[in-house]
């Protein structure tokens, strides 16, 4: 497997996708069947939350409480690991009406053995000071070359935070970065001394992206942009990209933007398999 930078970077590479806390669809969000799924249906990267028990092991749950997953409730850091295994996650994303599965909630080193060399994963934790931890978790591993972090950049401390855990870990670290048309130069400035593979857009207008595509080509940085419709920016979410694919991840694509996070990872898939097959 290439690394995480080398794939982001090569050249002619298709629109990569990265599924919101695996294909959930299939299995439990943030569990191993979701992981395998989003792996069985070809998307590249998948985004996953994480937490550290009670005990100091990492696990993947999104929410803080166990009350929407699982038929406990509470604080999930509130129990050691042992505690947190004996639960078993509700299907798909959850909620009151869902029944329990199989699954139950791994940790970071189970996650990490079951993708290492077959899919690259963005790692969501939740809180700063776990970085120490996730960075000796993924160096155990020896998958620094697949796993991102991420960190907001908004000014010249966030960029010192972004360079300092980039030199702390040696993993691929994205920048999140909200563009408005009356900051987006300086933004931009600031993302270039920080010299990133890729960054994470929010953004006021999708022109604000697509008027800039060039200058991200020129600097080697791909643009990931989320169409989750909790934080799709100007409607351009996974509810319309269903009855219009052509409108969302089409008009992604021409801006300029080359992954594409989503709750609709088989969706979005067959979509950009029938534009391979259109062009053939």
């Amino acid at each position: 497997m290439t690394s995480y930078g080398d794939f982001i970077r090569s050249s002619g590479r298709r629109t990569a996708i990265a599924a919101h806390r695996g294909a959930w669809r299939k299995a439990p969000e943030n569990s191993i069947g979701a992981l395998e799924a989003a792996i069985s249906m070809g998307c590249e990267i998948m985004e996953t939350d994480v937490r550290r028990s009670r005990d100091g092991i990492l696990f993947h749950l999104h929410d803080p409480t166990l009350d929407r997953m699982t038929l406990a409730s509470g604080m999930a850091q509130d129990l050691p690991m042992s505690e947190l295994r004996k639960l078993r996650l509700r299907t798909r994303m959850g909620g009151a009406s869902a029944p329990e599965t199989g699954q139950t909630i791994p940790t970071l080193d189970d996650l990490l053995e079951v993708a290492k060399g077959r899919i690259f994963l963005d790692l969501d934790v939740k809180h700063p000071w776990l970085f120490d931890d996730v960075g000796a978790c993924v160096r155990r591993h020896r998958m620094q070359d697949q796993i991102n972090l991420k960190s907001k950049l908004r000014n010249p401390e966030d960029l010192a935070a972004l360079k300092a855990l980039k030199a702390s870990f040696g993993t691929l670290v994205m920048p999140q970065i909200h563009f408005c048309r009356e900051d987006a130069d300086m933004l931009f400035e600031l993302m270039a001394r920080f010299g990133p593979p890729m960054v994470e857009a929010k953004f006021d207008f999708l022109e604000t992206l697509a008027s800039r595509a060039s200058k991200f080509r020129s600097k080697g940085v791909s643009v990931w942009v989320n169409t989750l419709e909790a934080v799709a920016c100007c409607g351009l979410g996974d509810s319309k990209a269903l009855l219009d694919p052509e409108s969302v991840w089409g008009a992604l694509q021409n801006a300029g933007i080359s992954i594409i996070q989503t709750d609709e990872p088989e969706a979005l898939k067959r979509y950009l398999n029938s534009l391979a097959i259109a062009a053939e």
